[in-house]
């Protein structure tokens, strides 16, 4: 096994054995699911939006995740609370920004959230992460109408401007710190007919932020697992119904011979 993936198994081995609590304040469409897939990674979730708790929550937990799946102000208030208050502590912090430049609201929310703090890791798919990027991107919904490959400039970019790390989702994932860039392959295309998986991907990052403190090196383990997973799951899946449940399957039992096999990754 090469040391890069070796390494990327220690982090799962580590999330397994650590089982980090990992605050999510996320959209409703896809709140059980995340959960469920946190806990079959070996997490521990916990969902809570409410602005007079947030602050208390992100002190219990290694690590926060947001999410602007379906915006409110209640929400928006919690969500610049949890960055605040993950900032002040030092403890990592993911953003999705769901959506972003599909909207007047939300891409005035992603601006005014950043404006409140850095966040530790910026994950979200080709046109999400370009629209932050100031890249001028047709929106279709919560999808992206451009492939990751054309977002790596801007990826590049943006994690130079904020100061983190950027994870884009697509056909292949990129993780860069605006300096160094990696590569996954893995994953199935059938996975973007199950809703919330890149929302998924999210929270999996965060899981792994709480037990890696390299930061570049967390964003591509999450990646490689939850591409690893999505592929091997794929393969025993019907369809987007039976590979929703063949994925929390194949998170809690992947085994060190399944990844090594399957994980497809490289850098530069």
């Amino acid at each position: 096994m090469s040391e890069l993936k070796q390494k990327i198994w220690n982090d799962i081995q580590q999330v397994r054995e650590i089982s980090p609590l990992v605050l999510n304040i996320t959209n409703y469409v896809v709140m059980n699911n995340t959960a469920n897939a946190l806990l079959a990674a070996g997490a521990s979730p916990i969902m809570a939006n409410a602005p007079e708790e947030i602050e208390d929550m992100v002190a219990l937990c290694a690590a926060t995740v947001i999410n602007i799946g379906t915006l409110n102000a209640a929400t928006v208030e919690s969500m610049k609370l949890a960055l605040k208050k993950a900032d002040q502590l030092g403890k990592p912090s993911v953003f999705d920004p769901v959506g972003a430049g599909a909207t007047t609201y939300r891409n005035r929310t992603a601006e005014e959230l950043l404006d409140i703090a850095f966040p530790t890791f910026i994950r979200g798919n080709a046109g999400e992460i370009m629209t932050l990027a100031g890249t001028s991107v047709a929106s279709k919904g919560v999808d992206s109408t451009v492939g990751s490959a054309g977002s790596e400039k801007s990826a590049k970019s943006l994690a130079k401007a904020h100061q983190c790390v950027v994870s884009v989702s697509g056909e292949t994932d990129i993780i860069t710190d605006g300096t160094h860039i990696a590569y996954i392959d893995n994953g199935d295309q059938l996975m973007c007919r199950v809703t919330g998986l890149g929302c998924t991907a999210s929270a999996i990052l965060g899981a792994f932020a709480a037990v890696q403190s390299n930061r570049f090196m967390a964003a591509i383990s999450a990646a490689a697992f939850m591409g690893v997973c999505g592929e091997i799951a794929a393969r025993e899946s019907l369809g987007p119904g039976s590979l929703q449940l063949n994925l929390y399957d194949v998170m809690h039992t992947l085994t060190e011979r399944q990844f090594t096999e399957t994980v497809r990754v490289r850098g530069k």
